[in-house]
């Protein structure tokens, strides 16, 4: 076991929207930073690509088996690098609605309120936006919650195959409006993360420590164990020990969560931080479906994602509980998580003979439908000896299924309206919900609240077993809503940035 010599004033384990963002809150105080990263600096050529044959070979996978409900290995669909899933994501950050804060009644049971409200993240929202250069513009969407200001920049045209699809959805009396992205290097890869805006201008910084390919293995307490005085990590094929006086993770809901369980102690048995016996507990992530919707009209197929629709997100006449959040996938040959799930183009395949799988992604347009699932308590994170067991068992099913249907049913319509049917017979529709292997969107294993019984962190994301120890990734969500936590993850790193500012202090 090798000791640093040096004591940092506070440690961040992670990179991703929550870790990298905090950094960039808390570099200007000129207190001592060091950043762990499990993964490396990743080569701009793979960041953001998503054609099927990347996909094939599984670049975007985790370097370990994670096991499912029956004990079967899998490997997930989580990048470890500089950034972490910021660099494979689809860039689209998007506000939480004001009511996702409340009580909310669905089919299969509750999401229950949050502690803070629409307007306390609200601030906080127009800043993340700011850092994090998002084009975008307050729509008339019926759902859309208030803003203090515009978007920072104008929102992306949309591709004019897309346009047209778009005018014939308003013509049904829909609202499609544009998806609000953050965009960086723009000739290159049009696309932002949390390297760009939160590690690389920190990387000249005389407080700033950052060391990549170094992996956390578990955290040590003080003799009362109420505070983190070391963290232990792999290096290479060394062990060593870095001190802080704050210690803050932010390695994913998964991880952060195993991380806890993994460091258990004579005074925290069940897993640090772990009395109200919630660390892991509540694991949600989305119920996602990709709908294709073939055209005979060719693509570039390497278009931005640019439009959203959620006149079914609180449900409509028929069903009177949420259904969800829509938006397009952006071009076949670009969009990330589309990329995942290739069987659904060997599908589309099926139905228009004569192409390949590159040709089809060119002739498509494809659809991502999120439905919100229902926080459960045996949808869980355990660790077991050095197995991470991914207990999770969707639920909300019907709102989901009432989702994709009513969304089939308006493609119909505008593929009549667009003279866009393929098919003689008429418009077929192929789709796939993503596997138990892809974990985007994963929230909820240490939810914030008052009540130490019933959380893990409080209200400003510090442990309420553990003084000086902050999770600021999606691990605090008490409900996930039907959008993708991404925004609301970066606005609660740079809230709970301000609090540990004035700790700092």
């Amino acid at each position: 076991m090798i000791i640093d010599d040096q004591h940092y004033d506070v440690i961040i384990v992670g990179t991703g929207a929550g870790g990298g963002t905090l950094a960039s809150k808390l570099a200007s105080t000129g207190k001592k930073i060091l950043i762990l990263e499990r993964g490396d600096f990743m080569p701009l050529e793979i960041q953001n690509r998503a054609n099927v044959d990347i996909f094939k070979k599984e670049l975007y996978r985790a370097p370990e088996n994670w096991y499912d409900n029956a004990g079967e290995p899998f490997s997930p669909q989580t990048n470890y690098a500089v950034g972490g899933n910021t660099k494979i994501y689809g860039a689209a950050l998007i506000r939480m609605r004001e009511k996702d804060f409340e009580t909310v009644k669905h089919q299969e049971g509750i999401s229950p309120e949050w502690c803070l409200k629409y307007k306390d993240f609200e601030p906080y929202y127009t800043e993340a936006e700011k850092l994090y250069k998002v084009h975008g513009q307050v729509s008339k969407d019926p759902t859309e919650p208030t803003h203090s200001a515009e978007y920072p920049y104008p929102a992306v045209d949309h591709d004019p195959e897309i346009k047209k699809v778009v005018d014939a959805i308003a013509g049904q009396g829909l609202h499609p409006e544009t998806l609000p992205l953050t965009l960086t290097r723009e000739e290159e890869d049009p696309t932002g993360d949390s390297e760009v805006f939160g590690i690389a201008p920190l990387l000249d910084s005389p407080n700033i420590t950052i060391k990549a390919n170094a992996k956390v293995v578990c955290l040590l307490t003080n003799s009362s164990s109420n505070t983190v005085k070391a963290v232990e990590v792999e290096i290479g094929k060394q062990s060593f020990l870095f001190f802080a006086d704050i210690v803050v993770l932010a390695c994913g809901a998964v991880n952060s969560a195993a991380l806890l369980l993994r460091s258990a102690n004579e005074k925290h048995p069940d897993g640090l931080a772990n009395s109200s016996g919630q660390v892991g507990r509540n694991l949600m992530k989305h119920l996602m479906t990709a709908v294709v919707q073939p055209s005979p009209k060719p693509n570039s197929g390497n278009f931005l994602r640019s439009v959203s629709v959620n006149d079914f997100y609180w449900g409509d006449e028929n069903f009177a509980y949420p259904m969800g959040h829509i938006e397009n996938t952006g071009g076949l040959l670009q969009d990330i998580t589309f990329a995942e799930s290739p069987p659904i183009l060997s599908v589309l395949a099926k139905a228009m003979p004569g192409f390949g799988l590159k040709q089809l992604a060119l002739r498509s347009i494809g659809w991502w439908l999120h439905s919100e699932i229902v926080p459960d308590p045996n949808n869980r994170v355990e660790v077991k000896g050095d197995k991470l067991f991914f207990h999770y068992t969707p639920n909300n099913w019907e709102a989901h299924d009432r989702l994709v249907h009513r969304w089939m049913d308006v493609l119909k319509l505008v593929d009549k309206e667009v003279g866009n049917s393929v098919l003689k017979r008429g418009s077929i529709y192929p789709r796939g919900e993503v596997p138990i292997e892809v974990v985007a969107n994963q929230c909820g294993t240490c939810r914030f609240g008052e009540d130490p019984k019933t959380s893990v962190l409080d209200i400003n994301c510090r442990t309420h077993d553990v003084d000086n120890l902050y999770v600021v990734d999606s691990s605090f969500f008490p409900s996930s809503s039907a959008v993708t936590p991404a925004l609301t993850i970066i606005a609660n790193a740079l809230r709970v940035g301000e609090h540990l500012k004035e700790r700092l202090q």
